[in-house]
């Protein structure tokens, strides 16, 4: 069973990408180990290790390592799986053993964040929307979250030219 996503608090951070590929290969980037190893995350940093359980209350964690070594972990608790459709999360920074942590280099970026990232497919190619907003959290916390923004389309306009190049491979 499905839990229903709360509702998002402060301004929410929203990126949409169209790729070529189907629903079903994209929808499969983002739930699979063996693909999400081999795009999610900054140019140059590697996923050594993930593990996934595809339910609601299930987890996703996995540790990401920047290309001079260093190591970083995160989780994505589900909340909502609608195959092949949407998925919608909490995120977090992580520990190893899948405690949730502060992020490394911001000390008021929100605990959790809640994200839902939806898939849609016309003539064969998909549209992508991720939604991003801090989950209870602070007002300091939906303040650095919100100023995140431009930094965030950024990053994540790499991460989705890495998801194309893979989609591309796959």
């Amino acid at each position: 069973m499905n839990t229903p996503a709360p509702a998002p608090s402060g301004k929410p951070f929203r990126l949409t990408r169209v790729f070529e590929a189907p629903r079903a290969l994209v929808w499969a980037a983002w739930t699979k180990p063996e693909h999400l190893q081999g795009w999610l995350g900054p140019k140059g940093f590697t996923m050594p290790r993930c593990t996934i359980d595809l339910r609601p209350g299930g987890i996703f964690h996995y540790c990401m390592r920047s290309p001079e070594g260093h190591e970083g972990w995160g989780k994505w608790t589900f909340l909502e799986i609608v195959p092949p459709e949407k998925l919608v999360a909490i995120v977090s920074f992580s520990d190893a053993q899948g405690g949730v942590t502060r992020h490394p280099m911001s000390p008021q970026w929100p605990l959790e964040t809640l994200s839902t990232v939806t898939f849609a497919e016309k003539a064969g190619r998909t549209t992508l929307t991720i939604e991003w907003s801090a989950h209870n959290a602070s007002e300091a916390e939906r303040k650095t979250f919100d100023d995140s923004h431009p930094n965030m389309t950024l990053g994540w306009g790499g991460t989705m030219d890495q998801l194309a190049a893979h989609l591309a491979r796959a």
